[in-house]
This record gives structure tokens, sequence and C-alpha cells, in this order.
């Protein structure tokens, strides 16, 4: 075969170029340029469509690299200050230790004797103590103030350490921040991120396939960043687990003197298929002082259909629903999974963004120790009743209740942890009387931060289009993720008090009223599906919102599905205003309504009865349905909205300030997941 190769093909010493041939061991390979890396595809393989693979790369999920490197850059640029704040506090402790060590004895500022001790014997004490420093060090735990600067010493040692006269070393040590890359397959993940995140000091790649192995090699010296990049041949999770193990050593045998951890500051699986085997080890293999975990899961058929439960209750603890919302209810039974997984070790996970895009999803959340945040987790965690077979409305009912209380001295807020009353609902709907089903448990918690999508938005607004292909949608889903964001009325009035919500804060900005906080109106509903179950014309989508604003409802999107309305109006305000809509706008034919079905009772058609009243009262509200806490209703405590339901398209527009590309457009013929990888 190397007879057939012209001598004229370039090597892998050549510089990178989109479409450049590159001869390596006989074969030729074509260049596969994405971000600022360049791939090698073996030019037999480099076609569009469903090809077998030796190492799986699919061009499709650009999307999901491209958001995670933006991701990680956002996550990453606070998270090296905050190393860097730690590593100058540790210097200057250690500055002010070396210089007191240094000072004569008889010149050191003598401590007060203890009572009943001679001067005599305190100043033999304190010598004492100043040869147990060095022993006694700082408490064990992943602090950044003490493995951060242990790492940052270390550095400074294999740098050179400050000469006889006084010079400091020619250049201050990087601070650490390292990367696992756990499935890496072509190492495309890998290489972009040693390429596009400058602070980041190592990326571990690791696949169990020697030909993935062979491949991230080749790449990696093609790409000239070898010396960033760690290649390991391993199963995942035994390269995981082996972090854990050694972590654990470190801690142990240290006798309580800080070195440098080897977990890892970000740990990004993105496996083919689902990612629940691996959250057990990774939760435990990234840094637990904040480290973040970027999660792909590419089973959609499990967790965003009911076609499987008993196989997404085997992977993520939960069960999926039958409906319109099932994609949002899968990003809620991963976040479930991660969350159960940590929380046996103690350590919480707090959502940072979480997307269902394509045929997958993407969740960022950061682990964090913290003992006290996982005694929120019940709370924050629930089951759905849902008339999937009928009209498709839902209710949840929380595992546990976190009520907050008056602390002794009556100056702030405690939070108890207890039961909570159950069911909310009956055996069938209220709506249709169809049966209702039950799902979960899954999280029940906000899914973005909205202060990190803000910081990602921040960053995708930067970028070069030229780098990042898919910068544009990128930024339309980050925007109509930010935009889901309906907060609940005890948190719009936490956010107008001065003194906050009156809880003690519990790790950085977090409060525990912050912790605490759920979701209140976790689910969309789409009016063509909810006009399909009526047997009527769909309205229109400003009009319809026009409508609920116009009772005084909020209403947002979701960025799980085009055409779908977040809403914080109940499902019986819902109902009589698609029934304003038929009886105003479309009518049905009656004649063409079988008796008995669910548009039959929906409707009320055979009997007289008035529609529900679209009254906004405490009870009826999806939020306080999610709480499990539903209160019967007072005639006289009752702020009734104005009945009249007026569908005013111009009040229904959303007022986008810029055109965002929000949602998927078809990027090529018969795109998708791709088959597996054949390698071995």
């Amino acid at each position: 075969m190397s007879d057939t190769i012209p001598d004229t093909v370039p090597d892998l010493g050549a510089t990178p170029a989109e479409g450049q041939r590159i001869r390596h061991d006989n074969v030729v390979y074509t260049t596969v340029k994405e971000g600022l890396a360049h791939i090698l595809i073996p030019e037999d393989s480099a076609k569009d469509g469903q090809t077998v693979q030796q190492v799986f790369y699919n061009p499709i999920q650009q999307f999901n690299r491209d958001l995670t490197v933006l991701a990680m850059k956002a996550y990453g640029k606070e998270r090296v200050q905050q190393k860097q704040a730690a590593s100058k506090a540790r210097g200057k402790f250690i500055d002010k230790k070396r210089k007191r060590k240094e000072q004569p004895l008889t010149e050191r500022p003598a401590k007060s004797p203890k009572l009943g001790e001679t001067p005599a014997e305190s100043a033999e004490a304190q010598v004492d103590t100043e040869m147990r420093d060095d022993a006694v060090g700082e408490p064990i735990g992943q602090s950044a103030e003490g493995e951060v600067a242990a790492a940052a010493d270390t550095a400074a040692d294999k740098a050179g350490a400050p000469s006889n006269d006084g010079t400091e070393a020619k250049k201050e040590p990087p601070i650490p921040f390292t990367i696992l890359d756990a499935l890496s397959a072509s190492g495309l993940r890998a290489l972009r991120y040693a390429h596009e995140i400058p602070f980041v000091t190592s990326v571990t790649a690791n696949d169990i396939l020697k030909a993935a192995a062979q491949a991230i090699e080749r790449n990696a010296n093609h790409n000239g960043v070898r010396d960033k990049i760690n290649i390991s041949v391993d199963d995942a999770l035994a390269h995981m687990y082996d972090i854990v193990v050694r972590e654990l050593r470190r801690i142990t045998l240290s006798k309580n003197k800080p070195s440098p951890s080897e977990k890892y500051d970000i740990i990004d699986l993105d496996p083919y298929g689902s990612a629940a085997p691996f959250l057990d080890a990774a939760v435990q293999a990234v840094r637990d002082d904040g480290g973040l975990l970027c999660v792909t899961c590419t089973d959609s058929g499990i967790w965003a259909s009911n076609g499987y439960p008993e196989k997404c209750y085997s992977l993520y603890g939960g069960i999926p629903v039958k409906g319109w919302y099932s994609h949002e209810v899968g990003l809620r039974l991963i976040l479930h999974a991660i969350e159960t997984s940590a929380a046996r070790y103690g350590l919480a996970m707090e959502p940072l963004l979480s997307l269902s895009v394509d045929f997958y999803s993407r969740v960022f959340v950061r682990i964090r120790r913290s003992p006290s945040m996982v005694k929120f987790q019940g709370g924050k965690n629930m089951v759905v009743y849902s008339c999937g077979g009928g009209c498709g409305a839902w209710t949840t009912q929380l595992l546990m209740k976190n009520k907050p209380a008056p602390n002794k001295k009556s100056s702030g807020l405690f939070y108890k942890h207890g039961f909570t009353r159950a069911p909310t609902t009956g055996t069938t709907c209220e709506h249709c009387g169809s049966t209702m089903h039950l799902a979960g448990p899954m999280y029940a918690g906000r899914i973005h931060s909205p202060e990190f999508v803000k910081s990602v938005i921040a960053e995708a607004e930067e970028a070069s289009p030229e780098v990042y292909g898919t910068k544009e949608r990128i930024r339309g889903m980050l925007q109509t993720a930010l935009e889901e964001f309906l907060p609940s009325p005890e948190e719009m009035a936490a956010d107008s008090s001065e003194e906050g919500d009156g809880t003690k804060k519990l790790k950085e900005s977090l409060t525990e009223a912050q912790v605490a906080a759920i979701d209140p109106y976790p689910f969309f509903f789409h009016p063509a599906q909810v006009s399909g179950v009526l047997r009527c014309a769909s309205p229109s989508e400003a009009a319809l919102r026009g409508a609920l604003l116009g009772l005084g409802y909020r209403v947002t999107r979701s960025h799980c599905k085009p055409g779908s309305m977040k809403t914080d109006a109940p499902w019986p305000v819902i109902w009589h205003v698609f029934k304003e809509w038929i009886r105003q706008k479309a009518p049905v034919t009656e004649n063409n309504i079988k008796p008995g079905s669910v548009a039959y009772r929906l409707l009320g058609l055979g009997k007289k009865v008035e529609s529900p009243r679209p009254d906004a009262t405490e009870s009826g509200r999806q939020g306080d349905k999610q709480t499990g806490s539903p209160q019967s209703p007072k005639p006289d405590s009752r702020p009734t909205k104005s009945q009249e339901v007026v569908f005013d398209e111009r009040l229904g527009r959303y007022q986008d300030k810029g055109k965002y590309v929000r949602y998927q457009e078809n990027p090529r013929e018969n795109w998708g997941p791709m088959n597996r990888a054949k390698g071995k």
C-alpha cells in the first residue's frame, strides 16, 4: 500500500489544515477541523452517513462540544480566580511563618504565661510549639487553601526555588487545572480543551480501546499539544476509581500535611448511550470543593419515552412519563441519579445548566462536600401523577418537606426536614376522569443557574463564529433556558427584600433558602397537543399567550420543544382558556366527538355544566400542588381573576430584542446518533 501513496502527501509533522491529506503508517488520513483542533479520519471512512468506524466520531455533536468548551471557560475563569486567591493567602501565611522562624528566639514576642506557669516554662512551651508547626499543618480536606498551595509549592520546587541572593524564580508556576475526558474516542474533546481553554494545565484522554489511544496520540502529535494531553488506555470506571483509591490513601497517610489532590477539576462523561454506570465513580473522582461534572446521555428512548420503564428505573432510579413533556422529565431523572449517587458520600449537587438537545441530554453540575446541603435532598425530589392516557394534565408530590421556622433569637430562619402529606391527587384525573399514573422520583429543584447561564452567554458573545460553528444556536438555546426561570412568590419577595431570604449561608453565596428552593412550575404544555385532545383547531402561540397574560399569569417557552409553553397558570385556567377559544374562535362539531371520549368529558358535552372559573386560589396554582400542601380554598380570601378571556395577539407576541436560533434546524440528511465504533 505504501507504493500507492505519493511522496508529496505530508506526514504528521505538517502544519494542520482543514481538508489536508496526511500519511502515517501506510494509511492516508483526511484532516477534519472543528474549533481549533484538527483530527485525522481515515480517508476511506471520511464520508457522511452511517459508516463503520474504528474510533467513534459524530460531527452532529459539534453543538455539544462547542457548548461544553464555552461552559468550561465560564466555570474555569471563576475557579482559577478562587485558586489564585487561595494560593496568595497561603503564600502570605507561609512567609509570615518563615519570618517568625528566622527571628532569634529572644526577639520574638513572648506569649503570656498560663495561670500557674512560670515564664521559663512558657518560653519552653513556645519553642516546642514552633518546632511542631510543620507537623501540625492544616486540617485534612480538599480545601483550596491547602491543596492548591501544596500543588503550587510542588510546581515551584520543580521550576526552581529562590536563589541565595534573594532573587525570585524565573516565573510563577501555573495554577493546576485538570480535566478528564473519560470516554475520549478520537480525542477530539481533549484536543479542543487543550487548544481552546488557556488555563488548562493537563487533559487526560482515556479510552478502553487501543485503537482509540492510537488515534488520540496521532491527533495530539499532529496538533502539537502532546505535552498537555495524558493518554490513558483503561476502563473509565477503573481509571476514576483508581483516582478515588489514591485520594483516600493520600488523606489517610498524609498525617494532616497538605498535599496535591489527584482529583480532577472537571470530568466530562460523553458515552455511547447512558452515563448512569459512570456516575458513582465520577462524583467521587471530581474535586469535592466545587468541581464540575459534565454528563451526556444519548439513550432518550429510555428516559424520555414510556416504552422501557423498568430499564429507566434500573439506570436512573425513577420511572418516566407518557406525555409531551417527557424530555423535561428525563432531565430531572438524570439529575436525580447524579444527586443520589453523590449524596451517599456527603456530596451535594448544584445544577448549573441542563439541556435536552436533539437525541440526547447534556447537564452541567457542580459537586461540593456539604452534609448540610445533602439534608435538603428529600424535599427536592418528587413523584409525578400524570394523566398520560387522557388529557395530559399532571400534579406533583414532594417526597419530604423542608419547612422554614424562626430561630431561637428570632433573627432569622432555619429549616426543619420532615414528612409531607400524601397524596396530592386521586386515582382518576380531576379534569377528564382518566386513570392517573405514577412517575419518578425525580429532581424537583431548579435545573439551571441563571448566573451560570449568563456567564456562558457572555462567553458565547465573545466567541468567534469561525471557531464555534454552532454559536448562533448555542446563543439562542441559552437565552431560552434563561427565560425559562419563573420565580416563585417567595423568591420574588426575597429578591425585593434588602435583608435577603433570612437564612444563613451554607456554601459561598448559597443560602439555606436557595438550597431548599424547588421549581414550582417544572413542566411545559404544548398548545397543538392540547388542541388535539379537545379535537379543535389550535390557537396561535401569540393568541394563547396573550390570553394567559391578560388573566395575570406569566408565560414563557421551554428549550425542549418549539411551540411549548411554561406558565404559572394552573390546569383549570388552561382548560378554561381553551374552552373559551372553542366558544369564541373555533367551534367544534359535537357529532364528530365520540361520547365518553376525553374531549367529550372535558367539554362537558351531553350535560349542562359551567366551565371552571379561572380563580387564582392558593390551592389552584401548580406551585402549591407541587409543594404537596394543597389548602382548602376560602371564599373570602380568593383573589379572583377577570373571567373575560381575550385572545390578544399583540399582547402575546414575544418582544425579542434580537433574533435567536432557539431550536435545531436539520443540519443534513439522515443525521442522528450514528452507529457504534467497531475498533478494538
